[in-house]
């Protein structure tokens, strides 16, 4: 969440009395965006110079402590994304104190490269230490998330991501944190204990899955989309291993891209199908509901929310909010154009944006206007109840069923029935196993079955327990699964959740013994 979009006010105030909203829906942390000072009326906050500074914009720093302990009043963690891979362009003035807090022995994508591992890095490390250390200290907040952490730079050991941890756990005193990394390059070892050698993350954003996910939802795959395809097998794989590249060719960057994540917990892959980044490189601002189907949404809004990966949304995902997510950043003027062009010049590698026609519809970011398009309608959750419904019930199965609360402990499988649909399947104990069944495309019929996957446990049979068809959901409702032949048809454009239930003995039946059902009961 933005905390200066996300309601019409802006502020921390505001935003806490939507919280309970977030509650009753299901949510159980908060993820802010960088709140650290930066100059101008508006930003994302990844230009922060004043590290130990909440900004003024959404209010003081008591606000922000209000903010918190009214989440945790409710049950909510509260975790902040920080910025130590670079410092903004402009207010930052730590090189008046000292050349030492940057390099030039690094190429950092924003700016001067931050001195982790050369001459005099020891007060620059310390710095860094504490800041991450004050947040969780000074705001009670519940753990980080390290914004990009490929470019921070550090060949030493160990390395000042493991250092970020160590402080945040410190500063907890016992209570419980979580640690979160971007890495664009999704280096496994990020997320690895440092016992074995990792930087000791908890989880880390999967990209792969969005990425899939993403061309599997709108049909494109431009730019950095060009290596996937959106395949179910890519979905089931991206589901059951985290990564879909763990250390083979990437045509798009002309290098290997990964390293291997076997062993790594499903947890700790965080899975989303929409993001501020991704939102905003759509160039229009557009939500991916508003790139798909409403079917295609609903059918893997399910397999976000069910699979075993820890499951992320942007705000007003819930709602399907219409509110676009625009890239916006107020500065001076001649930083301003820079700002513009380079904005553009980025988005020219999708083809699609690069055209005349659409780069006349790119917004300024420096506009005020901008800013405000992006701010949430909250009254949207009831004009649009069904999406919200959606994720409220498919947030509760993931939490009170007892096979999709344990993420998959007792196994999980997949495999692919037909070009756009897959099955996985989720074991629970003594046969109570879950099916959840997505088809993309056009309705399915399945006239053999030879997919083990689909065979009902021992002395079970499938019955349906959800479908993302619900009227409740603004579905069109499915016919039932199983033909009076004995094949499967699959709906299109949804998914379905099928749960093992006991059969009725034969006997109780009354079949198999001679005696009809009728002349049993009389």
């Amino acid at each position: 969440m933005h905390i200066g979009t996300f309601t019409p006010e802006g502020t921390w105030a505001a935003a806490a009395r939507e919280l309970p909203s977030l509650a009753e829906l299901g949510v159980t942390v908060l993820e802010l965006m960088p709140v650290a000072e930066f100059p101008g009326r508006f930003g994302w906050g990844y230009d922060g110079v004043d590290l130990f500074a909440p900004t003024r914009l959404y209010g003081g720093p008591d606000d922000m402590r209000g903010f918190v302990d009214r989440a945790h009043a409710l049950g909510l963690a509260v975790i902040l994304d920080v910025v130590y891979n670079h410092l903004g362009p402009s207010g930052n003035f730590l090189s008046r104190f000292s050349p030492d807090y940057f390099t030039n022995r690094y190429k950092n994508e924003w700016g001067d490269a931050l001195n982790f591992d050369g001459p005099n890095c020891g007060p620059v490390r310390e710095f860094f230490r504490a800041n991450a250390a004050f947040w969780i200290d000074e705001y009670h907040l519940d753990g980080l998330r390290l914004d990009a952490t490929q470019q921070i730079f550090d060949r030493s050991t160990p390395h000042i991501i493991q250092e970020f941890g160590q402080a945040v756990r410190q500063a907890a005193r016992g209570r419980g944190t979580l640690l979160i990394g971007e890495n664009e390059p999704q280096l496994a070892t990020m997320a690895t204990p440092v016992e074995r050698g990792g930087c000791g993350l908890d989880a880390l954003w999967n990209d792969d899955f969005h990425h899939t996910a993403r061309v599997a939802l709108t049909g494109r795959n431009e730019a950095y989309y060009t290596d996937y395809r959106g395949t179910p097998q890519e979905l089931l794989s991206a589901v059951k291993h985290g990564f879909l590249y763990q250390g083979q060719w990437y045509r798009w960057q002309g290098k290997r891209r990964g390293l291997p994540a076997h062993g790594m917990p499903r947890p700790a892959f965080v899975t989303f199908l929409q993001n501020h980044d991704q939102i905003a490189n759509s160039g229009r601002g557009q939500r991916i509901h508003a790139l798909t189907t409403p079917g295609r949404f609903r059918a893997l809004t399910a397999l976000t929310l069910l699979g075993p990966g820890t499951p992320m949304l942007f705000q007003g995902q819930e709602f399907a909010a219409s509110a676009p997510f625009y890239y916006f950043a107020d500065h001076e003027p001649d930083l301003a154009a820079k700002v513009e062009t380079g904005r553009a010049e980025f988005l020219s590698q999708f083809p699609s944006l690069a055209t005349p026609a659409m780069r006349a519809h790119l917004t300024r970011p420096q506009d005020e206007e901008t800013f405000r398009r992006c701010k949430l309608d909250h009254a949207e959750r009831e004009t649009h109840a069904e999406v919200w419904a959606l994720h409220r019930d498919l947030l509760r199965l993931r939490r009170e069923d007892p096979v999709f609360r344990a993420q998959g402990d007792g196994g999980l499988d997949g495999a692919v029935l037909g070009q756009e649909a897959f099955v996985l399947r989720f074991y629970g104990e003594d046969g109570d196993d879950r099916l959840l069944l997505v088809n993309l495309g056009r309705d399915l019929r399945l006239d053999i079955l030879p997919e083990p996957l689909l065979a009902p446990p021992v002395a079970r049979d499938w019955t349906p327990l959800w479908s993302s068809e619900d009227p409740r959901y603004g579905g069109c409702g499915i016919a039932p699964l199983e033909t009076p032949d004995g094949g499967w048809r699959l709906p299109g454009h949804a998914a379905v959740v099928l749960a093992g239930t006991d059969v009725v003995p034969d006997q109780e039946r009354g079949e198999g013994n001679g005696t009809s059902a009728q002349e049993t009961h009389g």
